[in-house]
């Protein structure tokens, strides 16, 4: 099985400089796969220190899960047997990102994402209960009793730029093939935090996006730079604020510069996505602070106009410290969720 978002000599949108590479040569990524890989031309990378969002390219980090104190313990028994069934198998697997940034912060994960060298058709022969879902970015749901397991595949087509960051984008120094196949794939990702991978079997956290300086720091920050992320996908701005509200992060000052200032797009989203996206930020444990973060930067006006009213009313300033009735409500149904215990919709 080859993993074809490797082949792109001939795919002019992805987005790396022509010379950052040497040669094309065939090599073996597992015991089942093989994949198309790249030797790093050092002498271009060094010097170079170009923004991937609003910071200097990090450099990768492999720590082992003990030191971060992390633990197998943690992950689902429904997650454990996908694992192990695509194990089994003889593929690369791998958990991937908010599940491994909450099993650091020794939170329990909302859900568990798992991302696999197999491709998505041989991921449905594995499992007895399991189909392709998603038209843009098509992953597999994994039955396992009454829960979902989403996979994905290193083989799904990546990112497509819609402007030229071939200048933006590096690849880390002495990376090798499998490093640079799980680089590739953290480009994908929204946030730094969100840019980690963990495999259990050789205990390992891969940090290809400087994710766990930003956890350490407390900072939620976009991959890319945020401007062009937002505008890629408007929808990443609600869960900048829902990560912030539910960590209680920060947003790097280019993050907010953006969360504020490429507000109006949200109306692009029709209201079933507003819908879901609200009840994450309402419905799990975190809606006081979800909606302070809304109303300091001015989007509870698009969002919740008749909450933003109240507010106004209220005389409620956009930094205020202080409580209101409103507030104090969402704040006592705080209490009673949790990522994993959340309520319906239809109390908020």
């Amino acid at each position: 099985m080859a993993i074809s978002s490797l082949s792109f000599a001939c795919r002019p949108g992805f987005p790396l400089r022509p010379c950052l590479f040497r040669r094309i040569q065939k090599v073996r990524f597992s015991s089942v796969a093989a994949i198309e890989t790249l030797d790093v031309q050092e002498n271009v990378i060094k010097g170079n220190s170009r923004n991937l969002g609003d910071c200097k390219a990090p450099e990768w980090k492999k720590l082992s899960s003990k030191e971060l104190g992390l633990s197998n313990s943690l992950i689902s028994m429904p997650t454990k047997k996908v694992l192990n069934g695509l194990k089994k198998n003889g593929y690369e697997v791998y958990l991937v990102g908010g599940c491994v940034r909450d099993l650091i912060l020794k939170r329990i994960p909302k859900d568990f994402d798992i991302i696999t060298s197999a491709e998505l058709k041989e991921v449905v022969r594995a499992f007895s209960r399991c189909e392709i879902v998603g038209k843009w970015f098509p992953i597999c749901h994994v039955h396992v009793g009454d829960t979902i397991v989403e996979v994905s595949s290193f083989s799904t087509t990546g990112r497509k730029f819609k402007v030229d960051l071939r200048n933006d984008i590096i690849c880390p120094i002495d990376c090798d093939e499998k490093d640079y196949v799980r680089w590739k794939n953290c480009l994908q990702r929204d946030f730094t935090i969100n840019g980690l991978m963990f495999d259990p079997y050789k205990r390992i956290v891969y940090d290809y996006m400087g994710g766990l300086e930003d956890i350490k720091k407390a900072k939620v920050r976009t991959v890319i730079p945020a401007g062009i992320s937002f505008q890629e996908d408007c929808a990443r701005i609600l869960r900048a604020v829902r990560i912030a509200a539910r960590l209680g992060f920060r947003f790097t000052r280019e993050t907010a510069h953006f969360v504020k200032n490429l507000s109006h797009l949200l109306l692009r989203l029709d209201k079933p996505r507003i819908m879901m996206e609200m009840n994450y930020m309402l419905a799990y444990g975190s809606a006081e602070a979800s909606l302070r973060i809304l109303w300091k930067f001015g989007l509870l006006e698009l969002l919740l106009p008749i909450q933003a009213a109240y507010f106004v009313r209220d005389g409620f300033k956009r930094r205020d410290k202080r409580s209101n009735m409103l507030l104090c409500l969402f704040s006592n149904l705080d209490k009673l969720l949790a990522p994993d215990r959340p309520c319906h919709s239809s109390l908020w």
